[in-house]
């Protein structure tokens, strides 16, 4: 014990952070290692149910190749997914930090509101998500129904009017998947020196230049998490199309856990090179972020 205490601050941030997850990556290695070990397996194999279980013929990559060359549907899913998480994720992000800095304000009812925000969070999830989904909640019908593509057809080039109305339709959506967010960059908000925002505007800074050269830099740590955040859900929530032809290929009736398997584990490759992708984006403003808090 007295060993941790001698510990300089760096290190004993990392072995707390640690003790933080040791947890989760107990039940890791209890309930999910095997798993992904299996799922590894079958997608290397032809799988054929028996009495005695499942019969495995090697395939070798059969399955990967297959779902670059054979499956009509996986590409263009693939593509959708990115380009869906490309504009919904900075929009997300957008729109939570704005509603945190409204909700980081000084005013009656502040708690309630947070708390509204949240609401989507626990309600609007999993199951309840997917039917409200399937009912059409998460869009806005007046984009729909008062034909703004023909009324705003000779103001606006259509190729930019309808991704810019089909980015609108989705603003529940962007609502609903904020929550998490807004939490965080409040926390982050709350953990600002507020003598840095008075030495600022004894220096003469205005509200938009103390946000630039002292908010933002200051919650780069919190960004780079939303954005892991908002990148995991997006490619993980209810709405996703991949998603649902995986689970349709495993779990269907024409149930092929090999293939499955193995579109998994590609769509887990493209997902952890984006992320790795997004470590290299945020690696300076981090660095600077932690030389900036001391």
């Amino acid at each position: 014990m007295k060993r941790f205490f001698r510990l300089n601050m760096r290190r004993r941030n990392a072995v707390e952070g640690y003790l933080f997850i040791s947890l989760w990556i107990l039940g890791f290695m209890l309930f999910m290692a095997v798993p992904l070990g299996r799922s590894i397996y079958y997608s290397l194999h032809h799988l054929q149910p028996s009495g005695q279980g499942l019969i495995a013929e090697y395939a070798g990559a059969y399955h990967y190749i297959s779902a670059f060359t054979r499956d009509v549907n996986f590409l263009p899913l693939l593509r959708d997914t990115v380009v869906q998480m490309l504009y919904s994720v900075p929009l997300i992000l957008i729109f939570a930090m704005f509603s945190a800095l409204l909700l980081n304000q000084k005013f009656v009812g502040r708690t309630a509101f947070r708390g509204i925000f949240f609401l989507p969070v626990i309600i609007a999830s999993g199951a309840v998500l997917r039917e409200l989904l399937e009912q059409g909640a998460a869009q806005i019908p007046v984009f729909s129904q008062s034909d703004l593509i023909f009324a705003l057809n000779d103001f606006f080039p259509r190729s930019i009017l309808i991704p810019l109305l089909e980015f609108a339709d989705q603003l529940l959506l962007v609502m609903w998947d904020s929550g998490v967010q807004i939490l965080i960059f409040l926390a982050g908000l709350q953990t600002i020196s507020p003598a840095l925002y008075e030495a600022a505007k004894c220096d003469g800074a205005t509200g938009w230049e103390s946000f630039w050269k002292i908010t933002f830099p200051m919650m780069m740590p919190m960004i780079f998490v939303n954005t892991l955040y908002s990148i995991v859900n997006s490619f993980t929530n209810p709405n996703n199309h991949m998603m649902n032809h995986i689970i349709v290929r495993v779990f269907g009736t024409n149930a092929d856990y090999g293939y499955g398997s193995a579109m998994g584990w590609i769509y887990f490759v493209l997902i952890f090179i984006i992320i790795g992708l997004i470590f290299l984006l945020f690696r300076k403003g981090l660095t600077n972020a932690e030389e900036r808090r001391g």
